[in-house]
């Protein structure tokens, strides 16, 4: 697979780069290796070697997610509840391309767990994305416990809002009714009823 063409790992290398290069510009030459084209067993080899920097787990999970190899299935998921939201981006787009059936299931548990809430914000728009059995109940109760006017995490329902708007299930009409008063739902969440059927 042709990496380069992908715009959202060009755009993690980039971030990486910046991140790990040292006041010359430089970076490990092993960052220029798991960039370049290394094997599925070289980057699996990386991804559970001990001792790895995580810029190194991220690249190794990152591509084996993108070649559709589940061995890169768990630190994916890891890194899609990382507190770094750029981390989350990139671990999302390759949980999309893995394609693997866990993928619903985990992004559910990480979604709805409250003590996360800070960083489930990419899990909730992977749900919306993966139009998955588990996405409509895991958006409905996250949304649900988003509706106070004082949360601080309203971005997190913003994101079921659209979610549940663009998967179109009846079953989130009675929270989307309960959302019209927010102050920072209300309009979404009116867009959100006009797509669900009669």
């Amino acid at each position: 697979m042709n990496f380069a063409a992908d715009p959202e790992f060009c755009s993690m290398i980039d971030r990486l780069r910046e991140e790990i290069e040292n006041d010359r510009g430089e970076v490990p030459a092993a960052f220029e290796e798991l960039a370049g084209p290394l094997g599925a067993e070289e980057l699996h080899r990386t991804l559970t070697a001990p001792g790895q920097p995580l810029w190194a787990r991220e690249i190794a999970a990152f591509r084996l997610g993108l070649a559709g190899d589940a061995r890169a299935f768990e630190a994916l998921v890891l890194l899609l509840n990382h507190r770094d939201p750029e981390r989350c981006v990139s671990a999302a787009h390759a949980l999309t391309r893995l394609g693997d059936p866990r993928t619903a299931r985990a992004a559910a548990a990480l979604a709805t767990n409250e003590l996360r809430v800070a960083y489930a914000l990419l899990p909730v728009r992977l749900l919306a994305t993966l139009r998955a059995p588990e996405s409509v109940p895991a958006l409905v109760t996250v949304l649900g416990r988003r509706l106070a006017p004082a949360d601080p995490h309203w971005r997190v329902g913003l994101a079921c809002v659209e979610g549940l708007g663009a998967l179109g299930d009846p079953g989130a009409r009675e929270v989307l009714e309960a959302a019209l008063p927010h102050p920072r739902f209300g309009g979404a969440a009116r867009e959100a009823l006009e797509r669900l059927p009669s």
